[in-house]
């Protein structure tokens, strides 16, 4: 929460997020909308969030437990909810269409359970959503912004290449960092679709891929940190 100390301003940060940051947090990955409370929760304030999903918000209510009690609290710590944002045309949303943003968060981008996550058509589905993500967030994000992938990694989810679909959008790779649950209190990730959509899926160890911003400002004005799990 920001406070006035002798006429300034605290900006309070939970790792790579702060309170002086406007902040898009999309996806299903996120699914009960507890991340973004969890950010707001530790700023003291939700002024600077937008979350979106994709599901209306009777589906929200339906799949997921908390949802309803997330959002409600979440819209009275002052943050902003939009439901039936689907992340491959949101940049011609009529609330987003016309605003920037410093970082956008996109946590277990996923298609579906469509079949085995090694067969080759749930990849390729796992990836156009990816790939649509990149191409339509490049347009919300401000000069130097940064967009926030976190992802599992080892097979088959480094065959989703996210490096260079996030390349294919003019984004860059910017850094490398870690990345651990339990640094978002009250964080639970969900899966999102079917009859468990609303239980947890397993966490591996984690890394977040990263470069320095002053190096990847020479090649773009856009970037990307990818976060591994």
């Amino acid at each position: 929460m920001e406070k006035a100390l002798g006429g300034e301003k605290r900006v309070s940060r939970l790792k790579h997020y702060s309170s002086d940051q406007k902040i898009l947090i999309v996806g299903d990955g996120d699914g009960d909308f507890s991340f973004s409370l969890a950010l707001a929760m530790a700023f003291g304030s939700g002024t600077n969030l937008l979350a979106t999903s994709l599901d209306t918000y009777v589906a929200l209510t339906i799949k997921y437990r908390n949802a309803e009690s997330n959002i409600m609290e979440l819209k009275r710590l002052g943050g902003t909810v939009l439901q039936g944002v689907d992340v491959k045309t949101m940049k011609f949303h009529t609330e987003l269409k016309n605003r920037r943003f410093d970082r956008i968060v996109f946590n277990f981008p996923h298609s579906g359970f469509k079949g085995r996550e090694t067969e080759l058509h749930v990849i390729n589905s796992h990836k156009e959503l990816v790939a649509g993500f990149f191409s339509n967030e490049c347009h919300l994000l401000r000069h130097c912004g940064e967009i926030h992938v976190s992802h599992k990694t080892g097979h088959p989810y480094d065959r989703w290449d996210l490096e260079h679909l996030a390349s294919q959008s003019s984004l860059v790779l910017i850094e490398k960092v870690g990345f651990h649950k339990e640094d978002y209190p009250g964080y639970n990730q969900k899966r999102g679709d079917g009859i468990k959509c609303d239980e947890p899926f397993n966490l591996d160890p984690c890394c977040t891929f990263n470069c320095d911003e002053s190096n990847g400002v020479k090649f773009s004005q856009k970037f990307v940190r990818l976060i591994y799990f």
